[in-house]
């Protein structure tokens, strides 16, 4: 878990928070790990305020979980939850494709080819946490040109849980077919073909969220509705 150089003054819930999100979201900190307030305290050099503090919003985003008198844990990962999120993005960034094509230009192409070869690069290394980062940014680009704020509000305030649970599938196998997916949305992006990219979005969320429930039948104890979370949606939850 990464500590700041240097706590801002007045800022300092706000920054261990985000240091604890971070290291939450990447995994440092795995669904499960009990919090030791007082050793947070000592490695951050804060007060228990802070921390207290910091503990109580990050439960508020599902990322903790608070039992009186028996301490805090990371929580552990629903999938219920992250299948919801994922049927939000879907929803939300099949129709800002379909505003889209047919209004962009050629400088969000250019800025998608961009990343598409930056995300082929990031693979080459097998730099799985660059590569996230990367991928993030490509869906980010399309929302950016339509200066959708509300709608990309919306996908960022599920992100932290949704980026959680994706690391936990990050594989090089995923990588490329990562890669392989954002170019079908792309290509459906260039041609102008309106379906086409639809389709490509619609079945990159599903790949993704199939894997997760297979991850989840061999890995259970990670997830707060285990094995059964992911069996009640079947294989093929989306359509």
């Amino acid at each position: 878990m990464t500590r700041p150089a240097t706590l801002a003054r007045g800022n300092v819930t706000a920054e261990v928070t985000q240091a604890l999100r971070q290291g939450i979201v990447t995994l440092a900190l795995p669904p499960g790990t009990v919090l030791d307030k007082a050793g947070i305290c000592a490695h951050f050099d804060v007060s228990r305020f802070p921390v207290s503090e910091a503990f109580a919003r990050l439960a508020e985003e599902g990322l903790v979980d608070i039992a009186p008198q028996r301490g805090s844990t990371v929580s552990l990962v629903r999938i219920a939850d992250v299948r919801e999120y994922m049927l939000i993005r879907k929803g939300l960034e099949s129709e800002a494709l379909r505003v889209l094509i047919g209004r962009h230009d050629a400088e969000l192409v250019a800025a998608l080819q961009t990343n598409m070869a930056d995300q082929r690069a990031a693979a080459a290394r097998d730099d799985s946490e660059t590569f996230h980062q990367i991928d993030i940014d490509f869906h980010d680009i399309i929302f950016r040109s339509m200066r959708m704020t509300k709608v990309k509000a919306i996908i960022d305030k599920a992100r932290a849980n949704l980026d959680r649970a994706r690391r936990l599938i990050i594989t090089p196998r995923r990588l490329a077919l990562t890669i392989a997916e954002h170019q079908a949305i792309l290509a459906g992006i260039v041609a102008g073909d309106t379906p086409q990219a639809i389709a490509a979005i619609r079945a990159h969320i599903d790949a993704v969220m199939v894997e997760l429930f297979a991850f989840a039948r061999e890995h259970p104890q990670m997830f707060a509705d285990g094995a059964e979370g992911a069996l009640d949606h079947g294989d093929f939850p989306f359509g």
